[in-house]
């Protein structure tokens, strides 16, 4: 007896430091241990016992489904669903409106507080301030190396689509801010989506490479309702034409993936009653008075004319089977929350393109979340100071104070309170920081007049 248990001994040693080694390959050293070490201590565990062999296989598995999770992730991002405001969704939860309401009546009487503001203004320059901090840029110039390194090769073609209708804008004195504002917010929109083709694409790539053969673009997007005209699914680099891109560019949203969702038909019904819609929005916006009916009323009309009606029509005219273009960002507790959740085809972009791969860069979550703040303030001001011809920085300054009150909020404000801060938020910030630039652009023709 003592000598068969001899005998296995050596065998069962054998196997657990064989399962503790196929686990450490598996795994990527992340606080910059060596993936040798990282088996090494494994095996050593799993040879004293102190590991049993079936968390280890458990482990494992779970390791590669987490892997296989990351990777259908990065290549698929949607799926059929309806708008939540459509009657078909089955949506019925609107307390945040509720909330709204009273958050109104509370603020019923800050009217004339704006008014105020807006009549003597804000004493404080926002240019003066932060040219306090750029005076002397020879004071840093690592920080300036670090800038402009890393950027030319990835996106030069960015770069020139979101340069070149700026210098037009601001050269050519017959551009309307209105008119400037729809180009500068397509040109954004379009290279927004090329940034997504190119990465998915190289996603691909690399796959095809690992594998040593074409990409099924089944792993794209698994419902078996994804198919092309020839009822068949195509491989990556099938995907490259014309008219793949094509489709890419006019769908309703900015992240590309091989086999978008699609929807069986053209609803007559639903495409006239969003098509109505998409009329009766800007019909109602011009019989009202700017100064008798709160700015933010009229930003809740732009999201539901452009999230909602004109993008569920183009989407139904493509066949585009993913409405989710807005979640119930009026019930958010939290200022985070309604940013995830207000513009979801923002919202992905930024977390498929801009901040997962800062966090598989070595990145924390707090600078990538900061960063993806600073990405958006950017394009807020890009879209607001071009068209207007003039750089106060309102936008930007508004969308990077989300920060602080987002932790403010998340931290001493929970359920109805939050709610309410969230909308205290919409009714102040970002509508105040559009009059301010609506006052100071009026102030300033003016004056050009007069002179």
């Amino acid at each position: 007896m003592g000598e068969s248990h001899a005998a296995e001994a050596p065998a069962a040693l054998r196997r657990r430091a064989t399962l503790a080694a196929e686990l450490g390959a598996s795994l990527r050293p992340t606080d910059g241990t060596s993936a040798a070490a990282l088996q090494s201590s494994l095996a050593a565990d799993v040879s004293r016992g102190n590991v049993p062999p079936e968390t280890v296989r458990a482990k494992s598995k779970s390791d590669k489904r987490k892997r296989r999770s990351d990777v259908s992730d990065r290549l698929s991002c949607h799926k059929t669903r309806e708008s939540l405001l459509s009657s078909t969704s089955g949506y019925n939860n609107y307390r945040g409106i509720l909330n709204w309401c009273v958050v109104m009546l509370v603020l019923s009487n800050a009217r004339l507080f704006l008014e105020n503001l807006l009549r003597y203004g804000v004493l404080v320059d926002p240019i003066q301030v932060i040219a306090l901090f750029l005076n002397d840029p020879y004071r840093w110039p690592a920080a300036c190396l670090v800038i402009v390194a890393g950027f030319l090769v990835h996106c030069i073609n960015m770069a020139i689509m979101l340069t070149l209708p700026a210098a037009v804008v601001l050269s050519v004195p017959s551009v309307t801010p209105v008119g400037g504002a729809f180009v500068l917010g397509t040109y954004t929109i379009l290279s927004l989506k090329l940034y997504s083709y190119k990465d998915v694409n190289m996603w691909c790539r690399e796959l095809s490479m690992i594998k040593a053969k074409k990409l099924s673009r089944s792993l794209s997007c698994p419902s078996a309702q994804h198919f092309n005209e020839a009822g068949r699914k195509v491989c990556y680099p099938g995907n490259l034409t014309i008219r793949d891109m094509f489709y890419f560019v006019f769908a309703p949203t900015l992240c590309y993936e091989l086999n978008f969702p699609r929807s069986p038909n053209v609803r007559m019904s639903f495409l006239l009653r969003r098509l109505l819609e998409m009329w009766m929005v800007p019909i109602i916006q011009s019989s009202m008075k700017p100064l008798e009916v709160p700015n933010h009323l009229l930003w809740l009309m732009f999201f539901y004319g452009f999230f909602h009606s004109s993008m569920n029509f183009t989407a139904e005219l493509l066949c585009f089977g993913d409405r989710q273009f807005y979640n119930d960002w009026w019930n958010s507790e939290t200022v985070t929350h309604f940013w995830q959740n207000w513009n979801i085809p923002v919202h992905k972009w930024c977390i498929r393109h801009f901040y997962k791969p800062l966090l598989r860069k070595g990145f924390s979550k707090i600078v990538s979340q900061s960063a993806v703040f600073f990405l958006s303030a950017f394009f807020h001001e890009y879209l607001v100071s071009v068209p207007l011809r003039m750089f106060r920085l309102w936008a930007f300054m508004g969308m990077m104070a989300q920060l602080p009150l987002a932790w403010f909020v998340g931290r001493f404000l929970h359920g109805n309170y939050g709610n309410a801060a969230v909308w205290i938020s919409l009714i102040i910030g970002q509508p105040f920081a559009v009059l301010m630039y609506v006052h100071d652009y009026y102030v300033l023709h003016h004056i050009q007049e007069a002179d």
